[in-house]
């Protein structure tokens, strides 16, 4: 660096002409002092009267008379470390937003101020052109200042997880930016319409001569089919809802938001599509889900989280072939918690991937014993699913190394469960992943197949030794005969292939004839055992090598 570059750093002058080129200023707020003081673009901004420095109610004097109660929000000491977002008007400029944070234990406030049209693109969402959050909790306070009934709806997309994998994130986002167009031309007037996070979307509606309800206008608006990339996609959305009262006394907005998302998350409890207001009865349920979140962490390492197996049987012999692991809570104080209730859980705490390494050492540990004590079980295996984008974890090949050389399995005996949609979203790297998973030791299954977006060109070249047919088409496959297509075809498939085909859902003696007469090769259901606790399961592997052949119910087919 040259001497004379050294002397243009940043100095205060050369801060002052950087900042009067932008038309930006800096505010800095001291209440003890009651001083605002500025440096910057003032005077294009309408604060010239008020620089270098004035007093909080010359302030409040030169905005605009609607705009004062907002004005005296932004002078308001808070936490340190909340957040400024404001929009004024002040007499003598234009439009200005106000950013900044509250520092030092809320002693002072700093930030930046300037025209409306400066941060234009910066306050809205880039995908769907939308306003953003932190815009959106913006208008929110400005809005609430004037007397009214207002509603805030928040509506989550179902699956969105479940779209980025089928169809990638780019095209994904193509349903995300058509939603974001939808909601627009539905709330055209007196509304303000956001994206407050990847997969929700919120709207901020005067309720005063509003025609019919915003909730339902909002779903009526976003769930209509839409196609994209060949697939006719069907969004559904979890809504939630909460209103207030505009005015002197109007709550905070991220208050607001906030209600509105766990209304949200109230009405995800019963199932996609769902509706809910807030109610003072929603924030006992959030402090119960803290407490299950701290729950479940300390269940991990407690070992309360235990596979429970379900037996997969050879159609032919009738002989228990192998077991799949699947996980159970055993919560002290609860019993067993439902897998419905504490995977989504365990999914959004990012503890997906510490489950799936217990349930393959667990799994594999309890195998290793039933074969030492039970020799005649003969090829018996336990198949393990991993969990989504586990298959991409770093170490996983190690670790199942690993697990088979401290259990002595044989090769094969560990079989892992894939999905589709985890090996669509990298077909070639997954190629890679599985062939040295096989390499390791570990045989692999495709799970569900047949429900996904998979091309089979790249099923015929992967290193899969079995496939897993739907429980949907096998239930079905009685009275369907589309169903009964689908699974002679997946059979007959497999035999082409050279891999051995697992039927799920198989409730009773009749479908178990049935994939039988198909040539399908094992089969597991209800129809022989639920998955059992392993000294339940291992009673059921003795009855079956005592009798020769696993216990088949005959009864019909539950709907």
């Amino acid at each position: 660096m040259t001497e004379s570059s050294r002397q243009l750093s940043w100095d205060p002058t050369t801060t002052l002409e950087a900042l009067a080129a932008a038309d930006v200023a800096l505010w800095f707020w001291t209440p003890s002092e009651d001083q605002l003081r500025f440096t910057g673009a003032t005077r294009s901004l309408g604060l010239g009267p008020l620089a270098p420095a004035c007093p909080s109610a010359a302030f409040v004097a030169l905005t605009m008379p609607q705009d004062r109660t907002l004005a005296e929000q932004l002078l308001k000491p808070r936490e340190e470390g909340a957040e400024v977002a404001l929009r004024l008007r002040m007499r003598d400029g234009g439009t200005c937003l106000w950013r900044g944070v509250w520092l030092e234990d809320g002693l002072r406030a700093a930030g930046v101020v300037a025209l409306e049209t400066r941060f234009a693109a910066a306050g809205t969402d880039a995908l769907t052109g939308l306003l953003d959050r932190r815009t959106f909790l913006a208008r929110v306070t400005q809005q609430l200042t004037e007397p009214g009934e207002y509603e805030i709806i928040v509506a989550d997309l179902d699956r969105l997880r479940r779209l980025n994998e089928a169809l990638g994130h780019e095209r994904a986002d193509l349903v995300l930016a058509a939603l974001g167009s939808r909601l627009t031309a539905a709330f055209a007037h007196d509304a303000w319409p956001a994206r407050i996070g990847e997969d929700e979307f919120a709207v901020l509606i005067r309720m005063d001569g509003a025609i019919g309800r915003p909730s339902i206008k909002m779903r009526q608006a976003l769930e209509q089919p839409l196609r994209v990339a060949g697939f006719d996609i069907y969004p559904t959305l979890s809504i939630g809802a909460v209103q207030a009262e505009g005015g002197p006394d109007a709550p905070d907005a991220a208050e607001l938001l906030r209600r509105a998302e766990l209304a949200v998350e109230s009405a995800k409890v019963g199932g996609r599509g769902g509706a809910a207001a807030y109610g003072r009865a929603l924030e006992s349920d959030s402090l119960s889900r803290l407490a299950l979140e701290a729950d479940l962490r300390n269940a991990f390492v407690r070992g309360e989280i235990v596979p429970f197996f379900q037996p997969i049987v050879n159609l032919s012999t009738g002989a228990v072939a192998g077991f799949e692991a699947l996980a159970r809570w055993k919560h002290p104080k609860r019993g067993l918690v439902p897998p419905d209730e504490f995977l989504t859980l365990t999914d959004e705490m990012g503890l997906m991937n510490d489950l799936g390494l217990m349930m393959m050492q667990t799994s594999a540990r309890q195998l290793a014993e039933w074969l030492e004590r039970h020799p005649t079980a003969g090829k018996l295996f336990v198949s393990v699913n991993l969990s989504t984008g586990e298959i991409e974890r770093e170490g996983l090949v190690a670790d199942v190394a690993r697990i088979r050389k401290e259990t002595g399995l044989p090769t094969g005996a560990l079989k892992l469960e894939v999905t589709e949609s985890d090996i669509m979203r990298d077909p070639n790297r997954a190629a890679l992943v599985l062939q040295a998973l096989r390499e390791a030791g570990a045989s692999l299954a495709l799970d569900d197949f047949g429900t996904g977006f998979s091309s089979l060109s790249y099923l015929a070249r992967l290193p899969f030794d079995t496939l897993k047919i739907d429980r949907y088409f096998v239930l079905t496959m009685g009275d369907d005969e589309g169903s009964a297509k689908i699974v002679r075809s997946v059979v007959a498939l497999g035999r082409d292939l050279s891999l051995e085909v697992v039927a799920e859902g198989v409730e009773n003696a009749g479908l178990a004839r049935q994939l039988l007469q198909s040539g399908c090769h094992y089969g597991q259901g209800f129809g022989y055992a639920p998955a059992l606790a392993a000294q339940e399961a291992e009673v059921y592997l003795n009855e079956s090598l005592a009798d020769g052949v696993a216990p088949l119910v005959a009864r019909s087919v539950k709907r």
